[in-house]
């Protein structure tokens, strides 16, 4: 079955699909480089990450673009009161952004795109807006004219006359761009900013003299240069809705006549404790901050996925507890399966049957649902332990197989079984069996590990090594 997602565009579910009948090409807007991220952040950068993986575990390929906003006002004011270049500044936030996100397991996209290595593309395009009378130039500034753009607000559904000084949406509008007086109308936004004194040596040159660009420009000029006038999906956070992707769709209809991104994928913010994200509540949590109280990456990121991405999801440190609680579940029926076949484990196929997890699966592929796909996963295990004795070792493999094609699109990886060291006896036939597997003498290492199994231990092989376990 092919993954349905909700359009924020069309307000309705539509079937992702390939346009190009190739690879599923999307776009997710991604952090600005200035500090690290926090868990709200995380929560949408992993619910892309399950939607990626989704796709490719149902068999279709993807090309995944992100950006890294590198040059902004918050990297230039930080990097220049720290006294650093922006590149040092925005380096070393990157790398650990790029730490935090293995750490979560979360794919790396097929290109990771910064602002200023894309100044040139940036350029070009605002340069194709001027031309054709979308854009106007004012002392060394550009601005995109809205007027000039009748569908403007149909993503967000907001109109042109709506937008004031006045009104909640201007004054994000005025906060964002707050030097822009000169602008035509309240409306319209800069594409690129004349170069100011406390910008410091952070400026490129440009037709119009230099400065740098704005906020909205790059990802427009990005997406253009990798994904082509038009691809299949954009994502981001709710609260990128307006005036962010209002105006990517803006400036590149406006200088293409083309549909800038067929579907639009929002993800709802993450509430801790009930409450907002913010710093003046002191609950910007991060990766780091996780891990000194003591819980894991991958239960951190089972509780960022495991409410529906459309809707606020409560984060407490009891819901980092619940998910430890539920990865252990899931690893103590996996070692079950695996003690009742005698195996060690099984290589996942690309197209795998969901077996017993089909239900999971359905649930996931409609509308990324992963709320009830991990009840319908609880559900499975309960139904399939129930019925053990009676099972077939070739249907225990497919119920293996069904658990890992959910996990692998879930992103999710089990917790090895805490258990006492193995008396010396069994690691003594352990060291012997590896030292057989590594000669490729099969036939001893096979009898060995069922001679292991039949004293009350499972040897499970790892790349470097292996991990002893009692059933």
């Amino acid at each position: 079955m092919s993954l349905k997602i909700y359009d924020t565009l069309s307000r309705s579910l539509q079937p992702v699909e390939p346009m190009d009948g190739q690879s599923v090409r999307f776009y997710c807007c991604g952090p600005t480089v200035y500090g690290a991220a926090h868990i709200g952040n995380f929560r949408t950068f992993l619910v892309q990450d399950v939607f990626r993986r989704t796709l490719e575990a149902g068999g279709l390929k993807t090309t995944h673009v992100r950006n890294l906003t590198d040059v902004d006002d918050k990297t230039i004011r930080q990097s220049q009161a720290q006294g650093r270049t922006l590149r040092d500044f925005t380096g070393y936030w990157t790398e650990r952004f790029h730490k935090d996100s293995a750490a979560l397991n979360i794919l790396p996209p097929t290109f990771e795109l910064g602002a200023v290595a894309h100044i040139p593309q940036q350029v070009e395009l605002i340069s194709k807006l001027m031309e054709q009378g979308h854009a106007y130039e004012k002392e060394g500034s550009v601005y995109f004219r809205v007027s000039s753009f009748p569908d403007y607000g149909k993503l967000s559904r907001l109109k042109e006359r709506e937008i004031t000084t006045n009104s909640p949406a201007g004054a994000e509008v005025v906060q964002e761009d707050a030097d822009e007086y000169q602008r035509d109308s309240a409306a319209d936004f800069a594409l690129w900013k004349a170069r100011k004194p406390e910008d410091g040596p952070n400026a490129w040159p440009s037709p119009w003299g230099e400065g740098r660009p704005g906020w909205h420009i790059e990802c427009s000029a990005m997406a253009l240069a990798y994904l082509g006038e038009t691809f299949d999906l954009h994502s981001g956070g709710v609260d990128l809705i307006f005036p962010h992707h209002e105006n990517e769709i803006a400036q590149s209809e406006a200088v293409t006549g083309k549909t800038f991104a067929r579907l639009w994928f929002h993800v709802a913010h993450l509430l801790v404790d009930g409450r907002k994200m913010s710093k003046s509540l002191g609950n910007l949590d991060t990766l780091d901050d996780v891990v000194r109280k003591g819980f894991t990456p991958f239960e951190l990121r089972y509780v960022l996925i495991s409410g529906y991405y459309r809707q606020e999801l409560n984060y407490t440190e009891n819901s980092l507890i619940a998910a430890r609680s539920a990865l252990e579940r899931m690893a103590r029926f996996e070692r079950h399966v695996l003690a009742k076949t005698g195996a060690m484990s099984w290589s996942l196929g690309p197209q795998e049957d969901e077996g017993e997890f089909s239900a999971a699966w359905e649930a996931l592929n409609d509308d990324l649902n992963t709320a009830k796909a991990l009840g319908e996963m609880f559900s499975a295990m309960k139904r399939i332990e129930e019925t053990f004795s009676q099972i077939e070792v070739e249907d225990l493999r497919n119920c293996f197989m069904g658990l890992r094609k959910m996990l692998y699109a879930l992103g999710l990886e089990l917790p090895a079984e805490k258990t006492e060291e193995a008396p010396e006896e069994i690691q003594t036939l352990a060291k012997s069996r590896w030292a057989a597997k590594l000669e490729k003498n099969w036939t001893l290492a096979d009898s060995l590990r069922k001679e292991i199994l039949a004293k009350g231990w499972l040897m499970r092989d790892r790349k470097d090594g292996y991990d002893l376990s009692q059933p």
